[in-house]
This record gives C-alpha cells, structure tokens and sequence, in this order.
C-alpha cells in the first residue's frame, strides 16, 4: 500500500485525512506545526501513541532524504543530493546570504526539455515530483540549517525539471509553501523557471500568485534559440515573448529572461542588439550567464571580454541587465551535475 504523504496535503485535507483516525478536531494543527518543522511521525510526541503507530502504517512525514552534502571552498554555497522514498535522486542548492538564504528546488526527476547546456536533461524525465516531495526539499534544508540558526527565506524553481511540465503539483506546492500552517514563505520570494511552455505560461498568468518569472531565453531569435532548446520548435519566440507580456500585465511583476552566453553561438555583439529590438518596452531584466560547462556538451563559455561587451551592448540600448555571479564552481553547483555523477558510479558498481 502506497502510503500518504501529509506534506502534499492542504490543512484542510489533513484534517479530513486525520479524522478517521482520531476524532480530536485539533491533530491537525498538532500535525501541521510537526510538519513545518520538517519533524518525522516518531518526533511527533504531543500525539497519542496509538495514533503516531497509525500514522507510520499508513502516511509519510517527509519524503526526502538529504542523502550528501558538498559546500563550497569558495563561497557559502553548499550543493545536496536528496534521495527520495522510491530510490530516485534530485539536487539542491542553498546560497547563504546575510538578507536571508535562497534554496534552488527541484521540480521533475530528471527533465524532457533537451536543454543542450543543462545536465538535467541527460537521462530524460523519470518522473514528476509531487507537491510534498517539493515542500519536503523546503522542510528539510530548513532542518538541516536549523544548528546554524538559519532557514530558507527564499526559493527558485530552477533545480533539475521544467516547473510548467508538472502544473498542478507545482501550482500546489507553491500555496503550501506560502500557506501559515506550513512554510509561510511569501510568493514575492519565489521565483519560477521555465523554458517557455506557452500555454502554461498563460495559466499561471491567472493563478493569481506573485511570483517572479523567469523564462529561458537564451537566444535573440528563432534560428538561434532552436540550437540550443528543442522547445523552441513548438513555441516561437514570438509567442513565449507575447506570454511574457501577459504575465506582467496580470500579475504586475517584471519578467525576467535568462540568457546562458555560450561561445559562437548568442554571444556576439549584433545578438545583443537583436535582443534588446525584441525587449524593447517590456518590463524586464536580462539575468546573464556565462555558461556553465557540461562534460558531455561541446559548448563553452565565451571569454570575460566578451561577456562585459555583451552587457554593455544592452545597458546602452536601455535594457536592465547582469551578469550572475557564478556560485558553487567547485561543488558541481549546475543543475544536473551532481546526480549524474552519482548515477554513473551506481552504474559502474
């Protein structure tokens, strides 16, 4: 028998969930503080015994394991490998701030967007996560940096999957995250990336939720952007602009666009140019990033030169942009790279 996850509940469902096993109208804020907390059945200590064995038989607190840990020697960010119930593994990273730290969550085992930069895709897409698997990377890190006096303050669906290719769990996760009885994180802390699923992008549009956008760009133009993202072929950057127009009308938040500079392929000065054409008059940042090489892609970066000519070519033509600071270059700290690597040690045992 499957069992529960409570994470993945609403308040209300626990308490529907808790009901025929105790009738007491109050375990389910007893259960919901637990799971803030990120707490197991067993340290659920305020509940009767008889109903913690119950529990055990047939729900799960927190489906996610940090399994290893990796910080960095040159910064405070630190990368994690979880495993989850059924064996499969994702990745995380916290960044420590001193205004608060940033976890970057995962939202699919493995991606089917055939990034060609980005190691997530490599295997495919196993599965999606559910709401709870989410909100337990959240409830962990928060227990792991519990000794430190610390806790997540902020997130970014930028881990391994495409947030919009699994909808409904993300939409969810997103309310319980923010909802008082579990993390209560405001939505303006949280930014979600996508590379460019139009329709959902519309969707999310309505949801309602405050949320920064963030969407894969990478590219000035349709020829460009269809050699780097095979999702290019089924939406037009025309119509993933056009969606991005929509979400900044609704939601009244900037949009931003992440552009991944890869050597003789989008980093030349009349690629700027053409960016900035396209950009012109849509509340926007450009978050610049050199990229990050993959062992099994023949991309590179480009050189710092071009990276600071690439910047100033937008900033002259009016557009708001960065260059991300790269974090985490030691500890595999790009999305995929970690997992791979302990998916072809278990391969080779």
């Amino acid at each position: 028998m499957e069992r529960t996850q409570l994470l993945s509940l609403t308040q209300a469902e626990l308490a529907d969930f808790l009901r025929p096993l105790d009738k007491a109208a109050f375990r389910a804020k007893q259960v919901g503080e637990w799971l803030s907390r990120g707490a197991s059945i067993e340290e659920m200590t305020n509940l009767p015994a008889a109903l913690r064995a119950r529990l055990a038989e047939c729900a799960v607190a927190n489906p996610v394991t940090i399994r290893e840990s990796f910080r960095s020697r040159l910064d405070d960010t630190e990368k994690l490998l979880y495993e989850l119930a059924d064996g499969n593994l994702i990745e995380g990273v916290v960044m420590r701030y001193h205004y608060g730290d940033t976890l970057c969550l995962s939202t699919q085992v493995g991606c089917r967007m055939g990034c060609r930069f980005c190691a997530s895709t490599l295997e495919g897409r196993v599965r999606d996560l559910s709401a709870g698997e989410m909100l337990g990377q959240v409830a962990a890190v928060n227990r792991y940096l519990e000794p430190e006096g610390r806790r997540v303050h902020n997130i970014v669906l930028m881990g391994s999957g495409e947030p919009l290719d699994n909808y409904d769990n993300t939409v969810k996760f997103l309310r319980l995250v923010n909802a008082p009885e579990r993390m209560n994180i405001s939505l303006r802390n949280v930014s979600l990336s996508t590379c460019g699923l139009v329709p959902q992008m519309r969707a999310f549009a309505r949801e309602g939720l405050p949320v920064t956008l963030s969407i894969s760009l990478h590219a000035p133009n349709d020829e460009v952007r269809k050699k780097l993202m095979p999702i290019a072929n089924a939406y037009a950057m025309g119509d993933v602009l056009a969606a991005a127009r929509e979400y900044v009308e609704k939601t009244g938040r900037r949009v931003i666009f992440e552009y991944a500079l890869v050597k003789g392929v989008n980093c030349e000065l009349r690629h700027a140019d053409e960016l900035a054409a396209r950009l012109r008059g849509l509340r926007c940042h450009v978050n610049l990033i050199p990229l990050n090489a993959v062992r099994e892609r023949d991309l590179t970066p480009p050189a710092r030169g071009d990276v600071e000519a690439f910047l100033r070519r937008l900033e002259a033509r009016h557009i708001s942009a960065t260059v991300r600071r790269e974090m985490g270059a030691d500890i595999e700290g790009a999305c995929g790279q970690l997992r791979r690597r302990v998916l072809q040690n278990r391969h080779q045992e």
